[in-house]
């Protein structure tokens, strides 16, 4: 029977459950899995829903799903489960009541209700109520990328708003605080997922202290009593619930680093490398030992997020594989289902006629622009970023695949050579992890915007890192 560690992985698109054998992975070896010693034992989709307006994610749903999972994972009697961790996404919080029952689903990160918050948050901040001062402000002690949907803006907005669940909660969970809750009945708030809020300050009286931050939740209405105690990556939850799934043993579940990014970074054993996290976002950063707060990364507008191993993600999100998959969920509605690789060959095709003189090459676009963060029809958008593209209609669906990808390649060597400027040391290569790993195409894209060597990793590189700090933690 082999041991095994289980990763639940939660991503804005899909979710999955992943496990690795015992002896596969070890941090002090620098030895990780390779693709084929995770076995998948499920995977299933996931997606945001409008109702009167407003986004939500169906947590029962996902619910259902991990449950099923884990069914099917106690069924093989040649597997023994060590412990379980669970990652997701930042920002998005689940209210709940004084009997842990959740008030609604949490609201969406995409969901237009955080529009204009910001700006009302950062004059609330200021002592004059210069928007300016008010945002230099929150990113001193934060020291987090504006955007509009982090946690801060988000209850602000449902303060603003009086929203029922929000004036109701008795406690607040992230999305991996919410699915630990319903696997132990322990109520936790994981670091790293914490620290994507811009709720917490890194320093105290000078000194490295990430803590809640009195000043901000104030600001956004948020009450202190309704966090849960916070907890390191590495640290024990308690013990999967016995009316869960029918195991016949106990089995531990470990606060890994719970948001996905924090994860994936895990397996970037070298600090002296940029990683990008190619997925649904892209994410671009390096490990640090300390947060780099300055002028020029508040002019930058790169985020510092809490890492494994007291560290510290410097990186600026990006808008990722999220247009394009948006693009062929439409095409897809139109009877056109594109596969990845048939994309690849598209935008080929596009390289080859431009270089023939056929057709001129279109405008590029900054993909971070906020009309491209949940348009009504994302087709319709890449085709107005376009301009007047100059090419016939059964070129049309491929040259908006090689203007996504192109322009998205162009934004990555922009932001490389912002994250140059922030760290001290020469940067000589990026390391391409998560599923747009597998993008040949543009890593190839890539690596000419960069100007350094690209190297690629795990595709599976945030169930990875789930399960690197559950080892870690067990094998201490």
């Amino acid at each position: 029977m082999k041991e095994v560690y289980c990763a639940i992985d939660l991503g804005a698109t899909s979710g999955r459950i992943i496990v690795t054998d015992r002896d596969a992975i070890s941090r002090s070896d620098k030895k990780l899995p390779d693709e084929n010693q995770l076995q998948e034992i499920s995977r299933f989709s996931n997606a945001m829903y409008e109702r009167q307006g407003m986004f939500f994610w169906n947590t029962d749903a996902l619910w259902n799903e991990i449950q099923k999972g884990l069914r099917l994972l106690a069924g093989r009697e040649d597997l023994h489960v060590v412990s379980i961790g669970v990652d997701s996404w930042g920002c998005d919080v689940v209210f709940l009541d004084s009997n842990g029952q959740a008030l609604a689903h949490p609201r969406a990160y995409r969901d237009p209700y955080t529009n204009g918050m910001m700006e009302k948050v950062w004059k609330r901040m200021a002592a004059n109520g210069d928007l300016g001062e008010g945002q230099k402000k929150v990113y001193q002690k934060t020291g987090i990328q504006m955007l509009p949907f982090n946690t801060l803006y988000q209850l602000y907005a449902c303060f603003e708003h009086h929203y029922e669940p929000f004036e109701k909660a008795v406690h607040y969970l992230w999305i991996a605080d919410y699915f630990n809750y319903l696997l132990t009945g322990e109520m936790r708030n994981e670091y790293t997922l914490l620290s994507t809020s811009q709720l917490l300050s890194w320093y105290d009286n000078g000194s490295v202290r990430p803590h809640l931050d009195d000043d901000l939740l104030a600001v956004c209405g948020a009450k202190r009593e309704c966090f849960a105690p916070m907890v390191q990556p590495g640290e024990r939850i308690g013990l999967l619930r016995k009316e869960i799934t029918p195991f016949a043993y106990d089995i531990p579940v470990i606060a890994v680093a719970s948001h996905d990014t924090a994860s994936a970074v895990a397996t970037v054993l070298n600090r002296h490398i940029a990683y990008l996290s190619s997925g649904t976002w892209s994410l671009m950063g390096v490990v640090a030992e300390q947060p780099v707060i300055t002028d020029d990364s508040y002019r930058l507008n790169f985020t510092n997020e809490g890492g494994v191993g007291q560290t510290a993600r410097v990186l600026k999100n990006i808008t990722g594989m999220w247009i394009l998959e948006q693009c062929r969920r439409e095409w897809k509605e139109q009877g056109k289902d594109y596969s990845h690789a048939r994309l690849i060959e598209m935008a080929e095709q596009i390289d080859k006629t431009i270089a023939a003189g056929t057709i001129r090459q279109p405008l590029l676009f900054n993909p971070d622009e906020p009309r491209f963060a949940n348009p009504a029809s994302m087709l319709r958008e890449v085709m107005n970023a376009m301009g007047n593209a100059d090419c016939s209609s059964d070129l049309q669906d491929a040259l908006i695949v090689w203007t996504i990808y192109h322009s998205l390649a162009t934004r990555y060597g922009e932001v490389f050579r912002m994250l140059q400027q922030l760290t001290p040391w020469r940067i000589e290569q990026l390391y391409i992890i998560g599923g747009g790993a597998r993008n040949t195409y543009l890593n190839r894209l890539t690596e000419q915007a960069v100007g350094v060597p690209v190297a690629v990793g795990s595709t599976e590189a945030t169930a990875v890192g789930n399960i690197l700090v559950q080892a870690n933690q067990v094998t201490a």
